[in-house]
């Protein structure tokens, strides 16, 4: 079974076992418009809460994409590379950015789920 986690900076992370796939949010897709370019992390990569995993830009800004916990990259999704667009067609499905190993399960307890997520929304909107 698979539950969705979220960051305060709009990444998340889909949980199954002990691999996570990693992105960044629709609403955060919606805030940098259309996506040209997107800078994957090299698989065997260690990653560590809120350090740099990948860039997105966008026609408008560039921006971090951070890891939201710790562990190594096992899997980059290559079809970014082709056609970053898919961040914007499906972000949180087909434009996911990397899988990662899980090295600490207890960090998902930091992470917001759905419903805190959502209230993080409403509350800047």
């Amino acid at each position: 079974m698979s539950h969705i986690l979220f960051t305060k900076d709009h990444e998340y992370i889909v949980v199954e076992g002990d691999v996570g796939t990693v992105g960044i949010t629709d609403f955060a897709q919606c805030q940098l418009g259309d996506v040209v370019f997107v800078e994957l992390p090299e698989i065997g990569k260690a990653t560590k809460p809120g350090e740099q995993a990948g860039v997105v830009e966008s026609v408008k800004a560039a921006s971090d994409v951070f890891a939201p916990i710790s562990g190594e990259v096992v899997e980059v999704n290559a079809a970014l590379e082709d056609n970053p667009a898919l961040v914007n067609e499906d972000a949180q499905g087909k434009g996911w950015f990397y899988k990662v190993k899980i090295a600490d399960p207890a960090e998902l307890e930091g992470l917001m789920d759905e419903a805190a997520y959502k209230a993080l929304l409403d509350s800047h909107a």
